[in-house]
């Protein structure tokens, strides 16, 4: 064998060699930028980049697991400041930045059922239907706060009911019924939308006489509420 035909075998062997390891580096790379979350995507991974949106104040559309423009948009805004390719699509960068793991479509419902859904946005629409759409999923927040608390009931009828504890049940306002946003607005919290940042108790400041309500560390005000623990 001649010296030449020896180089060009030892070429022929290094461009393999060149090519099968740059194989192994994109293949991986391109599987894990196939799962992705973009326009046109639905389900609870959704849901889960809203709630994440929405509670850091990038999105301000309905937690409803449907990835459209406006849940674009709040993407790239959310990639803009993080330094991020704004192109709107949650692929594995975002996904690490926002902390969603884009293998396992965690939930972020509580399970509640059609019945305490109701029940919760009737409570919203008799203590909140004057406010803001954000007051009103505030509302909705605190319920389910004491539901998680060991120091309320364990259910949203139980904390609901309690006795003396919303003004809606006291007067009868809870059994006005409610209307399309206060039931969207109870479904935002129970998908996980948390506006008042873990507040038990809220109380309006222009009306409230109650000293030891007014005692309550206060977190947040929204509208015409002060939300506090």
């Amino acid at each position: 064998m001649s010296k030449n035909t020896k180089i060009k075998i030892m070429c022929l062997t290094l461009a393999i060699c060149v090519a099968v390891a740059a194989a192994l580096v994109i293949v991986p790379t391109e599987k894990a930028e196939a799962a992705v979350v973009k326009q046109g995507s639905t389900g609870t991974l959704v849901k889960t980049i809203q709630t994440k949106l929405k509670n850091w104040g990038y999105y301000t559309g309905y937690v409803d697991g449907i990835y459209g423009p406006k849940t674009v948009a709040a993407v790239k805004y959310f990639q803009r400041v993080n330094g991020l390719t704004a192109d709107g699509v949650v692929g594995k960068y975002t996904a690490a930045k926002m902390g969603v793991n884009l293998s396992t479509a965690s939930s972020t419902t509580s399970g509640a059922s059609s019945s305490d859904l109701y029940l919760l946005s009737c409570l919203v629409y008799g203590e909140a239907r004057g406010e803001s759409y954000t007051g009103k999923v505030a509302i909705a927040a605190v319920v389910l706060n004491r539901v998680k608390s060991s120091t309320f009931p364990n259910t949203i009828a139980g904390v609901i009911y309690q006795s003396g504890a919303f003004t809606a049940v006291s007067d009868g306002q809870i059994n006005l019924g409610t209307n399309d946003e206060c039931t969207k607005a109870a479904q935002d919290a129970l998908n996980g939308w948390d506006p008042t940042y873990g507040s038990l108790f809220y109380y309006n400041p222009a009306t409230a006489t109650n000293q030891w309500i007014r005692s309550k560390r206060i977190i947040v005000t929204i509208g015409s509420h002060v939300f506090c623990v």
